[in-house]
């Protein structure tokens, strides 16, 4: 499986284009704005778009979804069902930080953990991690070793849980029983901020994912 990084908004946010190398089929997971720049870059890879995949319901994740899937003629696929309300509430998301309204959104398919995701000839299987918001899912293809995390984990850091219905301790504990045990050299795509690393890497050096350190 082939990818670009493409940051998007002002808040950062990677979204990711990923398809399969032998047929061209591609998905676009978190389209978060700035469509046009999303769609000329899917036109320099020279893939097909066959899905919009969401792995959350917040505003800089899913703020050109609905334009993106309308120029493809695509389905929207994910996040998992408990995010409902964060998709039902974008209008006020897009309110609360000052930006065009963006109406709510419903996806065409929910996902659940241990749902599959074709893309062209590879897999992403599904695993539900709640904690940033009650609904978040990452994607993993285990035949590249490559995880979309979200906002569930970051180069340094994990998602936030001050949000409705966030929770740290279960943010902590999917990544420790879900994410960390699918092995150290398991890279990953974060929602935001620098946009590589391994789950390797953030066993050993993240400060939230330090057993000696207290869990808030």
């Amino acid at each position: 499986m082939k990818y670009l990084i493409i940051p998007v908004t002002a808040f950062s946010q990677n979204c990711s284009l990923i398809w399969c190398e032998k047929t061209k089929q591609a998905a676009i997971v978190d389209p978060g704005g700035d469509a046009d720049r999303i769609i000329q870059q899917v036109a320099n890879q020279g893939v097909e778009v066959k899905q919009v995949l969401l792995t959350h319901g917040h505003l800089d994740h899913v703020g050109a979804a609905a334009e993106i899937a309308a120029h493809y003629q695509v389905p929207i696929v994910g996040p998992q069902k408990e995010d409902l309300f964060w998709l039902d509430a974008l209008p006020e998301q897009s309110r609360m930080f000052g930006l065009e309204e963006c109406a709510p959104l419903s996806p065409t398919q929910w996902l659940e953990e241990g749902d599959e995701v074709r893309v062209g000839d590879e897999t992403l299987s599904v695993l539900h991690c709640p904690g940033h918001t009650p609904g978040h899912i990452v994607f993993i293809n285990q035949t590249q070793r490559l995880a979309i995390s979200g906002d569930v984990l970051f180069n340094g850091g994990v998602g936030r849980s001050d949000f409705p219905l966030g929770d740290h301790q279960a943010l902590i504990n999917a990544i420790r029983t879900k994410l960390l045990p699918l092995g150290d050299d398991m890279a990953f795509i974060p929602g935001h901020g620098p946009p590589m690393s391994t789950f390797g890497q953030e066993r050993r050096s993240n400060p939230f994912l330090q057993d000696e350190l207290p869990i808030w």
